[in-house]
C-alpha cells in the first residue's frame, strides 16, 4: 500500500511581472487502489499541481509538503520521484526526435529499476502491451511522439503507465483531443494498470466523460489554486450539470 499525501501546499512561478502565486493551500490524499478526480475550469491551476508533483524548475514551492510514504517528494530530484513511483502523464507529451519508442522505454524502465530488462521478455512485453492499446507496433521504431497525432501521443503514456507500473500515476488532462473510440481504449489502460498494480490514481479532468470509463472514489473542485469542495462520484454529475460558476462566484466573493 502507499500513500501520496499533500499539506496545505502553497506555490508560485516565476513571470516578467515577478512571483505569482498559483497554488494556495492544497491538501489532499491519494492511496493505492483509489482514484482522486480532480475538476475545475481553466487557469483554476490543476496543470500547475500535476508540475509540482513531479517537480517542473519552472515552479517554486513557498510553503506545505509533499510526502510519498514517508519520504519527502520535495526534497527529491526529479528523477528520484520517478524512481520513489510517481509518474505524470503529461496534457502536451513532447518530441524526443533521435530516440525511437522502444529505446525510450526501455532506457526508462532500466533506470527506475536499476537493470535492463532481458531483451527477449521485454519485446514480448512491449508487443502485448501495444496490442491493447491498438497501436501499430511499427511505432516501436518511430521516434517518442515524432510525427504522432494527439491520440497516438496520449496512447504512448498510457504504454509507458503499463510498462513502468508506478505507485502513483497522476494524468494531467489524459483526455484532451481524444475521439470517443481513443477516449475508451486510453481509459481500458489506465484500468487495466491500476487493476494489476493495485495503484494510486490522481486524474485532472475538465469534463466527465472520461469518468465514464474510469470510476473515481473521491471528485475534488479546484478553483483558484485550492480545492474548494470534495465529494463522491455524483459531484462529477452535478458539475456536468451546472457547471462551475457557483464555485468561481464563491471564490471571487
Amino acid at each position: 500500500m502507499s500513500k501520496l499525501t499533500i499539506t496545505d501546499l502553497h506555490a508560485s512561478v516565476i513571470t516578467e511581472d515577478g512571483e505569482t502565486p498559483i497554488l494556495r493551500g492544497v491538501s489532499l490524499v491519494v492511496e493505492s487502489g483509489t482514484t482522486n478526480a480532480i475538476m475545475g475550469p481553466n487557469g483554476s491551476g490543476k496543470s500547475t499541481l500535476a508540475y509540482v508533483i513531479a517537480g517542473h524548475p519552472k515552479y517554486t514551492v513557498t510553503s506545505g509538503s509533499i510526502d510519498l510514504d514517508g519520504q519527502d517528494v520535495l526534497a527529491m530530484t526529479v528523477d528520484e520521484r520517478a524512481r520513489a513511483g510517481l509518474f505524470l502523464a503529461m496534457q502536451y507529451p513532447v518530441e524526443i526526435p533521435g530516440v525511437s519508442v522502444s529505446n525510450f522505454l526501455r532506457t526508462s524502465i532500466t533506470a527506475l529499476k536499476g537493470e535492463a530488462p532481458k531483451l527477449r521478455t521485454w519485446t514480448k512485453d512491449m508487443k502485448e502491451a501495444m496490442a491493447d492499446l491498438q497501436m501499430d507496433p511499427a511505432f516501436a521504431s518511430r521516434n517518442v511522439n515524432e510525427g504522432f497525432s494527439g491520440g497516438e501521443k496520449k496512447r504512448h503514456e498510457i504504454l509507458q503507465l503499463g510498462l513502468m507500473q508506478p505507485k502513483i500515476a497522476i494524468l494531467d488532462e489524459t483526455d484532451s483531443g481524444l475521439d470517443v473510440d481513443a477516449l475508451k481504449i486510453v481509459s481500458e489502460g489506465v484500468n487495466r494498470y491500476k487493476e494489476s498494480s493495485n495503484a494510486g490514481v490522481l486524474l485532472i479532468t475538465h469534463y466527465t466523460r472520461i469518468l465514464r470509463y474510469i470510476q473515481p472514489d473521491v471528485v475534488h473542485v479546484f478553483v483558484d489554486g485550492r480545492i474548494v469542495a470534495t465529494g463522491g462520484p455524483e459531484l462529477a454529475d452535478i458539475l456536468e450539470s451546472d457547471g462551475y460558476e457557483t464555485y468561481t462566484a464563491a471564490a471571487r466573493a
